[in-house]
C-alpha cells in the first residue's frame, strides 16, 4: 500500500462504499485520487476526514451541491463556518413548515377516521370518506 490507501482501505475507515467514494471524486467533493503503476487510485489521511465531514454533512440535511460549496470556501482558504450556520438555520426552518403541514395532514386524517362510522353511506364519484368536508379538510367545525 505504498503511497496511500487504497479504495476498499478509505472505504472501510470511512465507513462508505468504494462506489461513494467514486462519485464523490466525479462529483468534485472529494479530490481526485492519485493513480499508482497499476493504476489504482491512492488516498492519503485527509480523504477520510473529508469522508467523514461529507458523512456527517448528509445526516444533516446538507444536499452535496451545499457540501460542495462548504469544502470549496474551505479549499478558498476562508473558514466556511457563518456559511453553514445560515444554511442549517434555513434548514430548521424549513423542517419547521414541513412539521407544521405533517401536523395539519395528521389532524385532517385522524377527523377523517374519526368520522369514518357516523357518516351515512352517501352516493360519491369513488369513496364518500374522502370527498366529504373531514376528508379534505374544509369547513372546519363540520364533521
Amino acid at each position: 500500500m505504498d503511497g496511500g490507501l487504497k479504495i476498499g482501505e478509505l472505504a472501510r475507515r470511512a465507513g462508505v462504499t468504494a462506489k461513494a467514494i467514486r462519485f464523490y471524486e466525479r462529483q468534485r467533493v472529494l479530490p481526485p485520487a492519485k493513480r499508482a503503476a497499476n493504476r489504482y487510485r491512492l488516498y492519503d489521511d485527509d480523504a477520510v476526514e473529508m469522508l467523514s465531514f461529507v458523512k456527517q454533512a448528509t445526516g444533516l440535511g446538507l444536499t452535496l451541491a451545499e457540501i460542495k460549496e462548504i469544502v470549496a470556501i474551505r479549499r478558498g482558504g476562508r473558514p466556511p463556518c457563518a456559511h453553514v450556520h445560515r444554511l442549517l438555520r434555513d434548514k430548521a426552518g424549513e423542517l419547521d413548515r414541513k412539521l407544521k403541514d405533517l401536523l395539519e395532514l395528521r389532524r385532517r386524517i385522524r377527523r377523517s377516521l374519526s368520522a369514518w362510522h357516523r357518516r351515512p353511506r352517501a352516493a360519491a364519484a369513488v369513496c364518500p370518506h374522502i370527498e366529504t368536508s373531514a376528508g379534505r379538510g374544509q369547513r372546519k367545525g363540520r364533521e
